[in-house]
C-alpha cells in the first residue's frame, strides 16, 4: 500500500475540529472512549480491497474486518479467524482450522464459504485488490464449515504474513459490494458515523466473539492534514493519539510529561520513483545519474526532520536477507556529471517532479530538486492532490518523470514484475531472480536471492532509493496498547485502553 496525506488549508483543518465536542478530555473521564488522528482520510472508501491508500487498512484492518491470521507490532504471525495451520513441506498448500461460532456484523454465519468467496473475489477478474495476482494464484477448497485448503500455484515464503493484511480481509458474501460505505466484518467494531472531510466513528460491536475483552466503546478517527493544526489538537487534549505525526511536530510536544512519544520502525521504503518507460529514464545511465545527484542523507533530514535510515535499493535493514546497498550507487555528483554527459545529455536535462501531498514529498522535492540542479537537471515541482496522483501516476496513462512516495508494506517486491505497474521497469532477469526466490523452501537459499534482486534493483537504478522511514507516534500518557513497532499501518483497537 501507499502511503499518502491529503491536503487542507489551516483554516479548513480547524474548523474541522470545531465540529467535534473535544473528546481528549470526555476519553479520559469515561476510560472507554478514545480519539485517533490521522492526516488523511481513508480513499475512496473503507474496503481494503478496492483501494491501494493504507489509509483504509488504519482504520479498518483488526477493527471493522478480521483475517485469517494476525500481523502483531514484532512482525510475527499468530492466528486470528482460523485458529491453527498446517503448511505442506513444499509451501504449496496450508490447510486452516477456522474458529467456530464466529458471526458478522450482520448475523450472517463465518465459515469456510464465506473464505472461498473473499479469496475468489480478490483474484477473479473484476477484481480491483491490488494484490490480485496472489489470490489469482491460489486456489481455496471449503472441506467442511470450518476447515479451509488453500493451494498456492507459486510457492510464497510469506504467504501467512500476506493473510493477515487488509487485501486479505474475510468479507460477508451478501454485503461486500457495499463494503466502501457500509462495512461489514467479523472485527469488534463497527462503523457508527462518517462525517466526510472531518471524522470517522466507530463503536463497539456487542456481538464480538471476544468483546468482554475489548476495552474501548467508542473510538473517533479525526483528520487532521495541516501540520500546524495537529500540534494545537494535541496539545489542547482534543486528540489522544496521533499515529504516525508529521515529524516536524515532534520538536514542539517532545519532553512534555503530558505525552508519550513513540518513534517505530518500520518496513517501508520512501523513492524518488523513476519512470523507466519513458525517455530518458529507460537510459540506465541516466538513472544512475539521478541516484549519485542525491545525498540521502540531506533528504531525510529535509523530508523527514532526520527519522529515517538510507537505502540503496528496495527493501530495509532488519528485513530478511536484507543486504546494505547504499554502496553501489553513491553520492557523487561529479559522477553523476560524466553518467549524464555519457548518456549523451549535453545540455539542462528539464524534468517534472509529481509531488502528492505529503510534507515528505513536498519538502523532500525541494531538496532533492535543489541537489539535481548542480549536476544539470532542472527539475520542476509539480504539486498535486492525491486523487490526481492515482488516476495520473499510480494509474491510467502514469503521466510522470518522477515522483516521490513511501511504499509501506514489507513484501512488495512483486511490483517489480508486474508488466503494468506505473514504474514502467521490465526485466528478465529480475523475473528469474524473483520466480527462483518464490519458489525456494530453503530460508538460506532465499536469503541468497534476495541479496542477488537488491543487487540487481540498485545495480539497475529503476528509482533513486531514498530511506527507510521511522514514525512517530504522539499519545497521552495514559493510553496503552500502542504498537512499538510498525511492520504495516494498522491501528489495533482492541488492544489499546487507558491506564
Amino acid at each position: 500500500m501507499i502511503k499518502r496525506r491529503s491536503m487542507l488549508t489551516h483554516s479548513a483543518s480547524l474548523a474541522a475540529l470545531a465540529t467535534l465536542p473535544a473528546a481528549g478530555a470526555f476519553a479520559q473521564g469515561r476510560k472507554d472512549a478514545l480519539v485517533i488522528a490521522m492526516a488523511l482520510e481513508p480513499s475512496p472508501g473503507l474496503d481494503p480491497t478496492a483501494g491501494a491508500a493504507s489509509s483504509i487498512a488504519e482504520v479498518s484492518l483488526y477493527n471493522i474486518y478480521e483475517t485469517l491470521t494476525k500481523i502483531n507490532s514484532d512482525g510475527s504471525v499468530t492466528p486470528l479467524l482460523a485458529e491453527s495451520w498446517e503448511v505442506s513441506p513444499d509451501l504449496k498448500s496450508y490447510t486452516f482450522k477456522l474458529r467456530k461460532g464466529v458471526k458478522f456484523h450482520n448475523g450472517e454465519p463465518f465459515n469456510a464459504q464465506a473464505v472461498k468467496f473473499s479469496f475468489d473475489r480478490a483474484g477473479g477478474e473484476k477484481s480491483t485488490n491490488k494484490d490480485k495476482r496472489t489470490f489469482a494464484n491460489i486456489t481455496t477448497q471449503a472441506v467442511d464449515e470450518h476447515t479451509v485448503v488453500i493451494l498456492n500455484k507459486e510457492l510464497d515464503p510469506d504467504f501467512l504474513f500476506l493473510m493477515g493484511q487488509a487485501t486479505a480481509i474475510i468479507v460477508e458474501p451478501k454485503s461486500a459490494e457495499g463494503n466502501n460505505t457500509k462495512p461489514t466484518g467479523t472485527g469488534p467494531y463497527k462503523l457508527e458515523n462518517w462525517v466526510k472531510g472531518s471524522s470517522i466513528v466507530l463503536s463497539k460491536w456487542d456481538g464480538y466473539r471476544n468483546a468482554a475483552n475489548v476495552k474501548l466503546k467508542r473510538v473517533s478517527f479525526r483528520f487532521i492534514p495541516d501540520v500546524a493544526a495537529q500540534v494545537a489538537a494535541v496539545l489542547a487534549g482534543d486528540v489522544d493519539v496521533f499515529p504516525r505525526v508529521t515529524p516536524r511536530a515532534v520538536p514542539q510536544l517532545q519532553g512534555n510529561p503530558k505525552f508519550q512519544v513513540l518513534v517505530s520502525g518500520s518496513r517501508a521504503k520512501t523513492i524518488l520513483a523513476l519512470n523507466n518507460a519513458r525517455k530518458p529514464f529507460d537510459d540506465v545511465r541516466v538513472r544512475r545519474a539521478i541516484t549519485a545527484a542525491i545525498d540521502r542523507k540531506a533528504v531525510i533530514q529535509g523530508a523527514g526532520e532526520g527519522y529515517g535510515v538510507p537505502i540503496g535499493s528496495y527493501y530495509v535493514p532488519g528485513a530478511f536477507g536484507y543486504v546494505d546497498a547504499t554502496g553501489v550507487n553513491p553520492y557523487n555528483p561529479e559522477r553523476a556529471k560524466a553518467l549524464l554527459k555519457e548518456a549523451g545529455i549535453t545540455g539542462p536535462l528539464e524534468v517534472t517532479i509529481t509531488l502528492p501531498p505529503p510534507p515528505y514529498a513536498r519538502q523532500g522535492g525541494e531538496v532533492i530538486a535543489s541537489q539535481l540542479a548542480k549536476v544539470g537537471i532542472n527539475a520542476k515541482l509539480q504539486n498535486v492532490e492525491w486523487a490526481q496522483w492515482l488516476s495520473n501516476v499510480y494509474g491510467g496513462p502514469k503521466n510522470y518523470d518522477m515522483t516521490i512516495i513511501s511504499h509501506v508494506e514489507p513484501f512488495d517486491l512483486g511490483n517489480f514484475s508486474k508488466p503494468d505497474y506505473y514504474w514502467g521497469y521490465h526485466s528478465a532477469k529480475f523475473d528469474e531472480l524473483y520466480t527462483k526466490y518464490k519458489n525456494s523452501p530453503r530460508a538460506q537459499d532465499r536469503a541468497k536471492l534476495l541479496a542477488d534482486i537488491q543487487r540487481l534493483l540498485a545495480d539497475d537504478a529503476v528509482h533513486a532509493y531514498l530511506y527507510q522511514p521511522q514514525w512517530v507516534t504522539i499519545a497521552n500518557k495514559g493510553v496503552r496498547g500502542l504498537w512499538k513497532d510498525m511492520p504495516v499501518f494498522v491501528n489495533d483497537l482492541s488492544s489499546i485502553s487507558w491506564a
